[in-house]
Order: C-alpha cells, then sequence, then structure tokens
C-alpha cells in the first residue's frame, strides 16, 4: 500500500541486501575497487570490516556478482565453530554430496575439487561473512586454505568480511601467520550528511520514484542524518517508517516531525561524543597538521610559526642586551619602531563606511565580525532593527542575548522558515549546512516551523577560492 501511495514500483527500504540498490559511497567504492583488483590479482587473502549496518554484505554481494562467469563464488554466512565444520560447509556449497568423515580426508576431497575446479580455468572465491564470529581454531583453518595452490597462483581465494572485532583478533600476535598472508585491508565509514541525503534519493530513484528531490525536504534529510549516523541500516528503518507514517497522514511529503515521531518510536538517540583524554586530542591535532593544508589550517600554521619566530626574536634580544650595548641601542629603536607600528595599524581596524562591513538597512537585521587589535578573533556586532548596534564581548563566556564568536544572531521575520533562512543567508541550504544551524540552535523543536521575532545563531562562514575545495569553510 505505501509504495502504491507514493507511485512507487516496490519498496524502496527494504532489509534485504539488494545488490541493486547498492549506493557507492566513497569508502564504499575505495574497498569494492580494493577487492576486486585483489580478485584479478590473484592474491589469497583479502579483508573487508565495518560496524554493523554499514552494508557489508550488500557489497560482497555486488563484488561476487560483478565477477560474472569469470569465477565460482561461495558465499559462507552460517555459524563455524570448528575447522570441520569450515571445510564440510565449503564442500556442501561447491556441490559435493557425499562427504567424507574426518578433517584429513575432507581436506584430500576438497583438494580434489580445487584441482577439478582449476581445469576449467574459472578462479574459486570464497566470501565468509560475520567472520568476526570465527574462534582462532576456525581462522588458523582459514589460513591452511591458502596451500591449496599450484607454483603459479593459489586455487582458492578468500575474502574475511566482519565487524571491528575481527580487526582485533587479526592484530592478536597468535594470528600473525594469517595476518601477514592478508594482502588488503578495507573498511566502510559512516556515510556524511551529503551521502545520506545522496543515498535516500538513490534508494527512490531506483524504485521508480518520479521526484526523488521533492518527496524528503531538507530538514527531514538532515534529521535523518542526524538519527542514524550515517548507518544505512539505521537511514532504512527512518526511511522505511517515515514513508509508512506519510501514507498513513496522507503526506505528500516527509518533513522533520515525522522523522522526529519515527525516532522516538524507534527509541534513536542522539549521539553523544565521550570526552576524550587531552593526550588523545593532542595527537588527533598533530596529526591534522599532516593532512593536505585547507586555508584555516594554512593560518593556524602561519600563527604557530610567528609564535615560534616571536619567542625566538624575544630570547635573542634579552641575550643580546646583557653582552652588547651597542644592540641595546638598536634593540630599543626597534621596540619603539614596533609600538609606533602598533598604534598606527589600530586604525585600520576601524568600521569601514562602505564594503562588507558598511551599515545595512534597518529592515534587514544583520551581523558583521570587528577584528580587535591584538587578539585572534574579532567581536561580533549584531545590527538590530532600529539601526543601533550592539557589540559582544570577543572572549570568555558571552553575554545573554548575544551569539559566540564563531556565529551572528537573526531576528526571523514574519513567514520565514528555517530553509528559506539558510538560503537566503548563505546562497544555498545543503542539508548539511541545515544541520549545523540545528546544531548550534537547542531551542529549535521544529525546523519547518518557527516564530517571528525568534533569535536563531547562524555560523560565520568565508568563502574559499574555488581552485581550492569549491566549498565554504566556517572562519577561524
Amino acid at each position: 500500500m505505501v509504495p502504491r501511495y507514493f507511485k512507487l514500483r516496490e519498496q524502496p527500504f527494504g532489509v534485504t541486501p539488494d545488490p541493486h540498490y547498492f549506493y557507492a559511497s566513497a569508502t564504499h567504492r575505495e574497498a569494492l575497487s580494493s577487492l576486486l583488483y585483489g580478485i584479478e590479482s590473484g592474491l589469497g587473502f583479502m579483508a573487508l570490516t565495518a560496524m554493523p549496518g554499514m552494508g557489508k554484505t550488500t557489497l560482497l554481494f555486488d563484488v561476487l556478482r560483478r565477477l560474472g562467469e569469470t569465477s565460482r563464488t561461495v558465499f559462507l554466512f552460517q555459524s563455524v565453530s570448528t575447522p570441520d565444520d569450515l571445510v564440510r560447509a565449503l564442500l556442501i556449497d561447491l556441490g559435493v554430496k557425499v562427504i567424507k568423515g574426518n578433517l584429513v580426508e575432507m581436506q584430500a576431497q576438497l583438494n580434489e575439487v580445487l584441482v577439478a575446479q582449476c581445469a576449467t580455468g574459472r578462479r574459486l572465491v570464497v566470501a565468509i561473512d560475520e567472520a568476526q564470529n570465527l574462534n582462532q581454531s576456525v581462522l588458523e583453518a582459514v589460513r591452511m586454505l591458502s596451500n591449496f595452490e599450484t607454483a603459479r597462483y593459489k586455487l582458492m581465494q578468500i575474502i574475511l568480511a566482519g565487524q571491528p572485532q575481527l580487526a582485533k583478533t587479526l592484530a592478536l600476535p597468535e594470528m600473525l601467520q594469517l595476518r601477514q598472508r592478508i594482502s588488503i585491508f578495507s573498511h566502510l565509514n559512516p556515510l556524511s550528511p551529503d551521502e545520506t541525503s545522496e543515498y535516500i534519493r538513490h534508494r527512490l530513484k531506483i524504485s521508480g520514484c518520479e521526484s526523488p528531490d521533492s518527496l524528503f525536504t531538507n530538514s527531514a534529510m538532515a534529521a535523518i542524518a542526524l538519527h542514524s549516523q550515517g548507518i544505512p541500516r539505521n537511514i532504512n528503518n527512518i526511511c522505511f517508517n517515515a514513508l509508512s507514517i506519510g501514507c498513513a497522514l496522507q503526506r505528500t511529503k516527509i518533513d522533520a516531525e515525522i522523522i522526529r515521531e519515527v525516532a522516538t518510536d524507534l527509541e534513536v538517540q542522539l549521539p553523544v561524543a565521550p570526552a576524550k583524554p587531552a593526550n588523545l586530542v593532542a595527537t588527533e591535532e598533530a596529526n591534522l597538521d599532516n593532512l593536505v593544508p585547507t586555508p584555516a589550517r594554512r593560518v593556524r600554521l602561519r600563527t604557530q610559526v610567528w609564535a615560534i619566530a616571536s619567542t625566538g626574536f624575544v630570547l635573542a634580544v634579552l641575550f643580546s642586551w646583557f653582552i652588547s650595548p651597542t644592540f641595546r641601542t638598536f634593540a630599543k629603536i626597534g621596540l619603539t619602531m614596533g609600538r609606533l607600528a602598533g598604534s598606527s595599524s589600530a586604525t585600520a581596524y576601524a568600521p569601514a563606511q562602505t564594503g562588507p562591513f558598511a551599515a545595512q538597512p534597518s529592515g534587514q537585521p544583520k551581523s558583521v565580525v570587528l577584528p580587535v587589535p591584538g587578539s585572534q578573533v574579532g567581536h561580533v556586532s549584531q545590527l538590530l532593527p532600529d539601526g543601533q548596534i550592539t557589540e559582544a564581548p570577543s572572549s570568555g563566556t558571552p553575554a545573554p542575548g548575544y551569539s559566540s564568536p564563531r556565529t551572528h544572531l537573526i531576528l526571523v521575520q514574519h513567514g520565514q522558515s528555517l530553509s528559506r533562512i539558510c538560503a537566503s543567508s548563505f546562497g544555498d541550504c545543503s542539508p548539511q549546512l541545515l544541520l549545523e544551524i540545528i546544531r548550534l540552535n537547542s531551542s529549535i523543536t521544529d525546523p519547518d516551523h518557527i516564530e517571528p521575532g525568534q533569535r536563531i545563531s547562524l555560523p560565520i562562514l568565508k568563502p574559499i577560492s574555488k581552485n581550492e575545495t569549491g566549498f565554504v569553510e566556517r572562519a577561524g
């Protein structure tokens, strides 16, 4: 009934891992390419890990489907507790009807099947799903399967897929021999807010939706990204129930109100990030500087370089002060010139009469950032409707009614919605940007219904040149 109401051929958010609905996010594309490359290269072992619900099984099915007639595939997902069960399960999936008793006899029988398979010219690919449930004795038996080989290539290629516990097990010292044989490690990461929106549109399009861009509102997309944490299975569950409620209420669009109702019914809690130890935070910040520098990171790097250079200069001046009377004279002159330069540069921070810091019409409340000499950030000046400018302090706890140094306040006018404010303020309103605004305003309970006169904090963004990233980034 639900697909018929929304004019769909079938249910787009089912629970079965259908390869036709496979969405290739950045991390899924990388894993898919790595596994296919490993199979084409004749590698013996490959590994795929991801959190529950990330689509490991769907990805494995897509890998096996792409191999087509060039390979014979075996997919093991049932619980295997002993090496005997592992070899027996392989023989059954390979079509052996009469299986001999002990492990040695079954291995000999498996070798005969593999040699016969090799003679056909088709490779054998075995995918073992939920491999985190395998104990060490079974994993050791999996390693022994790599001994089935000829002088030139492996008779069997194995993909181990499982949850992050699989990676922890493989990292144990006892698993060194198996870990050394795994040539490719792939991991699936949660979807970003933009990828979550694309994932929903992709599944709607596959199911026959005529307008996949308009069935879910932008605020609904942002709410789904927030509640699902970017996990495809959670996204499917939320969207499935949202379409059911929308059909029951005779709605033509799914908004954030319906998503919140679904999240409450499913008891989906918003993620709360645990506090990180100070040493871990310092390590992560240091690692960020090793990545491709963004404009904000380059500013921070230049600030650090200037701080180090200034410290070195001060130490050199103090050292030379005591050993060179002539140098003390030059140092005094330099310090005097520095003070003069500092006092003259203060005028550069005066509010401009034209340009982006000029006074705005009183009918449209605006906010600007006025830099303060000697500080790393500016202070927020809010232009109220009557034309008066009220300034918030640039450091410490903001006074009541003022936005933080990285946000600015606006007053909601009659007939405005959060999506319209977002689009008019930034030129476009992506789900990721709308999600950021919702996070900044805990008082917003329904993005589709905001009251006139309500104060809303918006992030302060600055443009980045298109030849760098093509997107916008928060200032500071």
